[in-house]
């Protein structure tokens, strides 16, 4: 792909951008599963890994769709971050109309709602620790509608399709990389 910052660049300007703790929490979360699935699918770490934490750089300011992640294109595009890049977190919202393509736009968009829910259900166990939690916990809340009910739960069974993989074994998948980190 392209030379990119390192980590802790994009790191501060995640911060630079989100003061939030649960906002760069879920940004470190969707990081890990991202460099998660670069070793799965042969990408590269780094990449998949940036495109994880700079995901939503501009939503605590500009959540609405008529602005996320547009800002954060734009604030990317400033940076000198290339279009690939860009093109990749634009992706992870079906309102933008850009297609997922690549399998870096397909795991962004597989990750995103998936790395919130499986934390929420992490936060409800009496350790509140992601290494207790089990798919199956999982699997049950995303049943309950009033369980984190801003988590889009077509997306989270639509980004395992889109990978091809069965919805436990992401479920699995993103677990196992949430412990990792």
């Amino acid at each position: 792909m392209s030379e990119l910052p390192n980590r802790d660049e994009a790191l501060a300007l995640l911060h630079e951008h989100t003061q939030g703790a649960g906002l760069r929490r879920h940004a470190l979360a969707v990081e890990a599963a991202m460099r998660a699935h670069a070793r799965r699918v042969g990408g590269d770490e780094h990449d998949f890994g940036l495109v994880g934490r700079l995901h939503d750089c501009d939503y605590e300011r500009w959540p609405e769709p008529a602005d996320h992640p547009f800002r954060g294109s734009e604030i990317l595009a400033a940076k000198g971050y290339p279009e690939w890049f860009r093109r990749a977190i634009l992706s992870h919202g079906d309102h933008t109309g850009v297609p997922r393509v690549t399998e870096l736009e397909k795991c962004l968009f597989a990750v995103d709602e998936l790395c919130g829910f499986v934390t929420a259900c992490a936060l409800v166990l009496p350790t509140k620790a992601i290494a207790d939690l089990k798919v199956s916990s999982v699997r049950k809340r995303l049943k309950d509608k009033a369980f984190a009910r801003s988590v889009n739960r077509d997306d989270v069974v639509n980004g395992a399709a889109a990978l091809g993989l069965d919805l436990d074994a992401h479920i699995a998948f993103v677990i196992d990389a949430l412990k990792e980190a």
